[in-house]
């Protein structure tokens, strides 16, 4: 190993001590969900006594569950020393620093300037988002999603396979993965990769029980209001701080949602402004792609513009899905450093704002202090921009001169 890795990798280890710590004396309970809720459903599933996903419907996809379990697994050794809860957040991030290192040495596998930037955005990105960059289930999809990334060419097969079990863990990566169908190399490779994949998938789910629970975490976010960080919800919370509105939380979903008499038809709204934006951007970039865009220039902000869409098209925006964002700003690092500034630039600014909204103000975020909405607002703000950047560079990928 070389000095320059080294302290790449003694950084990248360094900050996930200092993030996975953060979580355990910032306010509002960074880490509440992992301990909460992960721990509780991880637990009732091995004692047979219900199984999210399958005995019951669930929010998350069934594979969500397995990341869980082997927290589980790693907290053994430590629960007679630190107790259940504690060994189990323990656990936890663990499991994701693992995970992150396997996506670290998979990227550093082969020399490259861009690798080297990637690997250095990572460490900043994790430090600037803070704990939420760990605790919680979509940290195990960044570095799958990284993975199938750079898989395309050499693998295919494993990256629909990375993708797709992405996917069935949080929902994001599909967007990388129907990126790269629509203008990567290898299209039907990877579409009849996915496929069998996510065909195994079902099988194994129906045979395990899950009958009419299968897609149970999509009927249960079409039930979904408001919620408070979402990009739509910014006038509300505005109108919240002046009086107009209510921020309430929900015990059927575990978050904070707008009450307000046109809210939940702004909420209805995001699913079919979701899926018209993703299909807008799919044929931008197949048009680009069809004029001859090389797919180095192109899968990168394709799939970054997918990823932002599902953002702020949703009617949840939830701290985590920041997360959401780094590894597709990686992916066009190490594809296309060179046009790759400016979106990196905005996700490092946007782990930023999360940050300070989530968990530094976020008490009184729910109160509707103007400060803390301001922050919020400013994040909404940059997450358009992003897409806006991102949809340009798909507009603009370079074509040969003819």
């Amino acid at each position: 190993m070389t000095s320059r890795a080294g302290l790449l990798w003694t950084a990248f280890l360094l900050a996930h001590a200092i993030v996975a710590i953060a979580g355990w004396l910032l306010p509002s309970q960074p880490m509440g969900d992992v301990v909460l809720v992960y721990l509780p459903w991880s637990q009732s599933a091995l004692s047979g006594e219900s199984i999210v996903g399958i005995s019951e419907s669930w929010v998350y996809p069934q594979l969500a569950l397995i990341p869980m379990l082997l927290a589980q697994v790693l907290a053994l050794p430590l629960a007679g020393v630190l107790g259940g809860a504690s060994a189990y957040l323990v656990g936890w991030a663990l499991l994701v620093t693992l995970c992150d290192a396997l996506g670290l040495a998979m990227l550093l596998r082969r020399r490259g300037r861009g690798r080297g930037a990637a690997a250095w955005f990572w460490i900043a990105a994790l430090l600037l988002l803070g704990p939420i960059a760990m605790y919680r289930i979509d940290a195990i999809t960044l570095p799958l999603a990284l993975a199938g990334g750079l898989w395309l060419v050499a693998h295919p097969r494993l990256a629909a396979a990375a993708f797709t079990v992405g996917a069935w863990i949080k929902v994001w990566p599909g967007a990388v993965l129907i990126a790269a169908i629509a203008v990567g190399r290898n299209r039907l490779r990877l579409l009849l990769s996915a496929g069998c994949a996510c065909g195994v998938i079902v099988v194994a789910l129906l045979v395990l029980g899950a009958g009419e629970n299968l897609l149970g975490f999509l009927t249960a976010q079409s039930g979904r209001g408001l919620q408070i960080e979402a990009v739509a919800a910014t006038p509300f919370l505005w109108a919240a701080v002046f009086g107009a509105a209510r921020i309430e939380y929900s015990f059927d979903i575990l978050t904070y949602q707008i009450v307000a008499p046109a809210a939940q038809g702004i909420a209805d709204a995001t699913t079919p402004a979701m899926a018209i934006a993703v299909c807008g951007i799919v044929i931008c970039g197949l048009l680009r792609s069809r004029r001859g865009a090389r797919w180095r220039t192109l899968l990168p902000p394709l799939a970054l513009a997918l990823t932002v869409a599902l953002i702020v098209m949703n009617r949840v925006g939830s701290p985590q899905f920041t997360v959401w964002l780094i590894a597709p700003a990686m992916l066009w690092i190490v594809f296309d450093r060179a046009r790759a500034h400016t979106a990196a630039a905005l996700v490092l600014l946007l782990c930023v704002l999360t940050f300070c909204v989530y968990p530094l103000t976020y008490d009184g975020l729910l109160a509707a202090h103007g400060l803390p909405v301001l922050l919020l607002s400013l994040r909404n703000a940059m997450l358009v921009v992003l897409l806006v950047v991102a949809v340009r560079a798909v507009l603009r990928a370079p074509v040969p001169i003819r």
